[in-house]
């Protein structure tokens, strides 16, 4: 799927795609939890597979060994109508954090506390 930069960004900052989220889609990383989930939900919703697999934790239960089928699966998902993410809470730590949010994902709302940890950067685990 084609995203133009200039297009506002996914994950409802109200500001523009390159002024938002791609700099941390460039980098393959982001500086917190909070912006991490919200960036890997513009991820999803631009069809930005990359992202989601450098951003998922090898040890997390969603990480797939089969590259090329999980890229798939991915690039599928993505074709759903991401309507809008509303994050309830942020609990920041160290080297763990937790985001809860609500994803309006179609007809559908997903709702989720996701747990993340920080090595050399921050990486998506699961939902608890």
């Amino acid at each position: 799927m084609k995203f133009s930069k200039n297009s506002k960004c996914p994950c409802g900052s109200g500001k523009k795609y390159k002024d938002c989220c791609y700099k941390w889609h460039k980098i393959n990383s982001a500086p917190n939890a909070m912006f991490l989930m919200k960036s890997r939900y513009s991820a999803y919703a631009i069809g930005n597979a990359e992202y989601i697999i450098k951003t998922t934790h090898p040890n997390s239960p969603h990480f797939e060994k089969n590259r090329n089928e999980w890229i798939k699966s991915i690039k599928e998902f993505s074709k759903s109508d991401f309507k809008k993410l509303e994050i309830i809470e942020f609990i920041d730590g160290e080297k763990e954090a937790f985001v809860e949010f609500k994803a309006y994902i179609d007809d559908y709302v997903m709702h989720e506390k996701s747990r993340f940890v920080k090595e050399e950067k921050w990486y998506y685990m699961k939902g608890i």
